[in-house]
Order: structure tokens, then sequence, then C-alpha cells
């Protein structure tokens, strides 16, 4: 069975070009062009992941993204916006979307980042990780159901908050250059800069640390990137 993805925009000539392409490369192509019809589609097709442009009437996408994040819907987000702002990018991401690409877009680079979080997205599907469960200090993971727990409480993490948090336990004591996050969490060589990774770590540490200006789990090495400690 194709993997299923709903692309929301209320352009048709981007909905158009969008689900061509992503029909020519194998994949089931579910288009909403409103916020609230969109997300009645997740509800009942659990797509595998949802582009989403920004400005749409009525609900918009940052709405539309928050919404699906507090009801616990992981599906993976690429948010689409037509703004160059960085107050658009930067918002999205805090609402728990993976990525973001500003129109005018290159198919190109679409169909490379689509397929990239698919494959992510495959990945984590794996059987041989329903045996896994990490334990670190008062942390404990259970890849296979995208789920953290902290001294007993369970911390809600989007599915790129989640990935971030493993890889980095998974390798605590070592630093972790933001190119490597990059690439490793991401999946390609990221067409921007590495600030996206400076978000999510700035997200991961709102929900783990007790005082997130003095983090004390994941520790910044200036200039290089980030370790989880030991």
């Amino acid at each position: 069975m194709s993997q299923k993805v709903l692309v929301v925009d209320d352009e048709e000539s981007i909905l158009t070009l969008i689900k061509f392409h992503l029909e020519k490369a194998g994949l089931t192509v579910i288009t909403a062009e409103e916020g609230k019809k969109a997300l009645e589609i997740v509800k009942e097709e659990k797509p595998d992941l949802i582009v989403l442009d920004i400005m749409l009437p009525g609900m918009d996408g940052i709405e539309i993204c928050k919404s699906l994040r507090k009801e616990d819907y992981h599906t993976p987000i690429l948010m689409l916006t037509a703004k160059d702002e960085e107050i658009d990018k930067i918002i999205g991401l805090e609402v728990g979307a993976d990525d973001y690409m500003t129109k005018p877009f290159s198919v190109r680079e679409l169909m490379a980042r689509v397929k990239a979080m698919l494959r992510r997205s495959l990945q984590y599907l794996d059987i041989e990780r329903e045996k896994e469960r990490i334990t670190l200090h008062d942390l404990v993971i259970f890849p296979q159901k995208y789920e953290a727990f902290l001294k007993g409480k369970q911390i809600y993490l989007t599915p790129k908050e989640f990935e971030l948090l493993e890889l980095m336990v998974k390798n605590k004591g070592k630093v972790l250059d933001r190119n490597l996050l990059l690439n490793r969490i991401w999946g390609y060589n990221y067409y921007g800069d590495t600030r996206i990774v400076d978000v999510h770590i700035s997200n991961l540490r709102e929900k783990i640390e007790d005082n997130s200006a003095k983090p004390e789990y994941i520790k910044t090495v200036r200039g290089v990137g980030y370790k989880f400690r030991e």
C-alpha cells in the first residue's frame, strides 16, 4: 500500500502541482482547501504526512498544527508559507511543524523533503524497535510508541522533538554538531541554515528541563552544537 499524503492549500494551482508530482512518485494524495476540512480528513484518513499552507481562509495552518498536536496526532507536517518572514517559520516550528518551505519553492526540493520525511516515518515502524526501551537518569523513552516519560510523568513531544531527543540520548556525552543533527533528523542536506535545530532544542528544553535557562540535560557547546549529559 502506498503512503498517503494530505496537501492543504487554498490555491488550486499549488494543489494541482503538488498532487501531480506526489502521485507521479507513487504516493496516494488527498487535498483540502480549508482548515476544518483538513482536520476531518486527518482523523478519517490518517495520512502519513501533511503538507500544510500557513495562509488559509478561516482556520489557518498554525491553528491546524496546534490543534493536531494538542489532540496527540504525531503525523509529520511540512509547512508552506508565502511570506519570507522569520516569525512565520519560528511560530510554525514552535507549534509542532517538523519542517517548512517558503513559496515559491522548487518542486525538486519539495519532493526531496517529502521523501525524506516519509522515509524517516517508515523507519520508526520497524518491528525491531517494538522491543526497545531507553532509560537514562529520570528519563524513559519508548521509540516504538513515540512516548517519553520524565520522573514518571509523560512529556508530549512532536515527532521531530522525539527523534532529536532519542538521538541525543543514544549519543549521551558526545558533542553533536548542528549539521549532523540536521542531516540525521531531517534526512537531507537542508537548504537553509541550522536555526531549525536551535528552535527544536529550545522546545525540548522547555519540556524536559526544570529551568530551560540553566539546562541540566541538554548542554550547549558554543560554536559547535549540543550534547546530552552522561
